[in-house]
């Protein structure tokens, strides 16, 4: 069988009720993380742009989170990805440098309105997702982001065709055409991190909307490669180029539907690239610990993972003094440099009055960069921070974020609450927060999708 027969008879022959209940559990977490972060997005000139950019297409019956806005299915869930993704906020699957949610969920919950699906279904749908692109991505060994492409865009247009196969009612054998079909459609460039511009923030819901557009094309009989993904010109081979010989594509299929990748999922808490967290966790703490002042530092060194150098650290210049929230996010030298001065990261530090600082921005001059020969990129996320002080003395730590240390229920659940109170009174966020952790007893997931709208 090839690898998109196995996942399509998975995608298709999931039953809810044989799914572990920790699974479920997780996944509706996940799925609050996400509802979370795009209600939080929702006020940012993203989020604007893109609405504006999209609603001159059309409108239609399905619901933009947190938005009055109606626009046809595809349309919707692109908006709803941008939304999960644009503050880089959303959680990660670290072994694939994958953003589970951020695709997969828009499309579940877009589809199963669609449809008029149960919250049975939804759930259902959502772990198939979640799991399958979390072993498509852990598949190439961190490979996509050194080969250039975003892992998030190029898996889920994948994950999200398994999605809507299974949420539109297609045979297993059309969901192997399905997966044929995404083969067309995955796209996604890291170039964006490099210069602080925006396309990086639409990959997840371009790659739903893929994925719903496959999913219907296999349904009509349109006919597209078995070998979608170990074929001659199939995703691995194409997508990885050099990095090709050093994919296990085993971890896509070795264990399914008893192993359960998805559990392994982190749920971000701060603001940026997951790249940058440990090396935050580390400032922060010597900042604590030794009580360091901005006027006391000397100067930073960084110890990195030559593959994170790219995508967090250069161009320096640039990275010094990042123009956009987007460019802040993503820059090693602004981050370490505000957990020094303001001694967190989060979604202020975004704002233009934290990149324009001046004393942050002084800061970040000082931080420097070398390769870590013990780094654990990308099985885990290592970082060292080395703070010399004016008065002679040398302090310094090393944080590492492992994948298998997931972030509890709790700290999700106060993560969701603190993003919806951005933009709503704290009970309607409550009710939201317990509507999406009982959703499997929804009988009508157009009514859920309703109820994430219009804030």
């Amino acid at each position: 069988m090839f690898i998109a027969d196995v996942l399509a008879n998975f995608a298709t022959n999931v039953n809810y009720d044989e799914i572990p209940r920790p699974v479920v559990s997780r996944a509706k977490h996940l799925m609050l993380d996400a509802i979370g972060v795009a209600f939080a997005s929702g006020k940012y000139e993203f989020a604007t742009a893109a609405l504006n950019g999209i609603r001159p297409l059309g409108t239609g019956d399905s619901d933009v989170i947190g938005f009055t806005d109606r626009l046809a299915l595809r349309d919707a869930v692109l908006i709803n990805g941008i939304l999960v993704h644009g503050l880089d906020y959303d959680d990660t699957y670290l072994p694939g440098s994958m953003h589970l949610t951020a695709s997969n969920v828009p499309t579940a919950i877009a589809v199963a309105a669609h449809t008029r699906a149960t919250g049975r279904d939804l759930v259902a749908a959502c772990v198939v997702g979640l799991e399958v692109a979390a072993r498509l991505a852990g598949a190439a060994k961190g490979g996509f982001q050194r080969t250039g492409f975003h892992a998030t865009g190029v898996c889920a247009a994948f994950s999200c065709a398994l999605v809507a196969g299974r949420l539109l009612g297609l045979t297993s054998a059309q969901v192997t055409m399905a997966q044929g079909i995404a083969l067309s459609t995955a796209s996604g460039s890291m170039q964006p991190l490099r210069d602080g511009s925006w396309t990086k923030r639409m990959h997840p819901g371009w790659a739903g909307s893929a994925g719903i557009t496959a999913a219907s094309m296999a349904k009509g009989g349109y006919l597209a490669p078995q070998a979608a993904y170990e074929g001659h010109f199939g995703f691995y081979p194409m997508y990885l180029g050099s990095e090709a010989p050093n994919a296990e594509l085993g971890i896509v299929t070795n264990g399914l539907g008893k192993v359960w990748e998805l559990l392994r999922t982190s749920i971000k808490l701060f603001p940026a690239g997951h790249l940058s967290h440990a090396f935050m966790k580390a400032t922060i703490s010597l900042v604590r610990e030794h009580r360091i002042t901005p006027d006391a530092v000397e100067s930073v060194q960084v110890l990195i993972g030559k593959g994170a150098i790219p995508l967090i650290c250069e161009p320096v210049e640039i990275k010094r003094r990042p123009t956009s929230s987007y460019m802040a996010q993503f820059s090693l030298q602004y981050a370490v440099a505000c957990c020094i001065a303001r001694g967190t990261f989060g979604l202020a530090e975004l704002e233009p009055d934290a990149f324009n600082d001046a004393a942050i921005i002084g800061l970040a001059q000082k931080v420097g960069y070398e390769v870590d020969p013990d780094s654990g990129f990308p099985k885990s996320r290592t970082g060292e921070v080395i703070i010399k002080l004016k008065d002679g003395r040398e302090v310094r730590r090393r944080e590492t974020i492992h994948p298998d240390e997931p972030d509890s229920d709790q700290e999700i659940v106060a993560k969701f609450m603190g993003n919806a109170r951005l933009v709503m009174p704290e009970a309607r966020a409550a009710a939201i927060r317990d509507s999406v952790l009982g959703v499997e007893a929804q009988n009508d997931i157009r009514d859920f999708s309703r109820s994430l709208a219009h804030v």
